[in-house]
């Protein structure tokens, strides 16, 4: 199990970019930060989720 946002999902062994397009997000709107560190949107399709990891995702919004 993995923690997104505070709530544990189903995403050991997935990568971040695999993550975030199965869960609808827009990978060029968000920044994802996994165990304390910012992980860089170059590093998505390389670095895989495990067991006990804590991912945060923030949204961008725009507006006027």
């Amino acid at each position: 199990m993995v923690t997104v946002n505070g709530e544990a999902k189903q995403a050991a062994g997935k990568t971040v970019s695999a993550y975030l397009a199965q869960a609808g997000y827009d990978t060029r709107r968000v920044v994802t930060e996994l165990n304390g560190e910012i992980v860089p949107k170059a590093r998505y399709d390389e670095t895989v989720l495990a067991d006990g990891d804590s991912l945060e995702i923030v949204s961008f919004v725009g507006g006027g």
